[in-house]
């Protein structure tokens, strides 16, 4: 099996769908299926079960996945040493960011490039979908995302910024006429849910009840940022986000609008307690020395 295919395999057994498959690897379904059906004919056995609602894996898929990741891990990282030791750098610190406002946080990337050139940084945008998984399968190295994380094999790490919150709806909704939005008269719609998560982390951005006590629902599963904005935009909910979501994602088809009644969201450092390294210390150093953002 080539490197290519065993990607694509892992990538499937992670998203048990073929079209966030394909959009992570940036290819299109169909290559994830001819792939897919050129390593079950190899194998002789079927390694997911699909119909048209899900796809899961089969006894078989379970233990070639678990199989795999380790050689997986062990390939991409003996090539990313090579690629590395070219260029003089002697490691890789692996950032994945639920805030969209990277610019704004240029300060953190910056100082950590300038104090330790030896070591690349790389920044890219987190799934929602499972968030931590990627911490504890050794996909990323740190997270930066809201607490509270209370997950006894992860560390919270210092406090990147505070932002207070907005409410995006649809242009057309009726809410769009507001200058502000309140939690407790936005309770009748819809809002987004994530399947896979702790219940305390997605109650910090989507409480359950607003403050006098009525249910929030949260009906529109989402796996990514697009989702949300997408879904939002036609309609079908209403979305919180932390105001910096308004400056970089105007759209004409939705609106934002402060939530007089919710406290800052706070944005920080996550890591795989066990995988903790001088990378990683040396990022939270630069975190906690250069303080709180005030422009998020």
């Amino acid at each position: 099996m080539e490197l290519r295919d065993i990607e694509i395999f892992l990538t499937l057994a992670e998203e048990l769908h073929f079209g966030r498959a394909a959009e992570r690897l940036h290819v299109s379904v169909a290559a994830v299926s001819k792939a897919l059906k050129k390593q079950e004919r190899a194998v002789g056995v079927e390694l997911f079960a699909r119909d048209s609602r899900n796809v899961r894996l089969t006894p078989v898929g379970e233990q070639l996945r678990d199989d795999l990741r380790q050689v997986h891990q062990g390939l991409t990282q003996s090539l990313e040493r090579a690629r590395l030791a070219a260029r003089g750098k002697s490691g890789t610190l692996r950032v994945s960011l639920f805030p969209v406002n990277v610019q704004e946080q240029r300060r953190y990337w910056e100082t950590f490039r300038s104090l330790y050139p030896q070591w690349e940084l790389r920044l890219r945008v987190s799934a929602y979908s499972d968030p931590f998984a990627q911490l504890r399968n050794g996909e990323v190295d740190v997270l930066v995302t809201w607490p509270p994380v209370d997950e006894p094999d992860l560390t919270v790490g210092p406090l990147l910024f505070a932002e207070p919150r907005v409410l995006a709806v649809a242009a057309d909704n009726a809410l769009a006429k507001w200058s502000t939005a309140s939690l407790e008269a936005v309770s009748d719609f819809q809002h987004i849910d994530v399947e896979g998560v702790p219940g305390e982390w997605l109650d910090r951005y989507v409480p359950r009840l607003t403050p006098k006590g009525r249910s929030i629902e949260r009906v529109t599963v989402v796996h990514t940022f697009e989702d949300i904005l997408m879904h939002t935009a036609i309609g079908e909910t209403v979305s919180l986000f932390p105001a910096h979501v308004s400056r970089y994602s105007p759209r004409p088809d939705i609106v934002y609008l402060p939530v007089t009644d919710m406290a800052p969201l706070p944005y920080g450092l996550v890591w795989h307690t066990e995988a903790e390294n001088d990378m990683i210390r040396a990022l939270a150093r630069v975190v906690r020395d250069l303080g709180p953002s005030t422009t998020g």
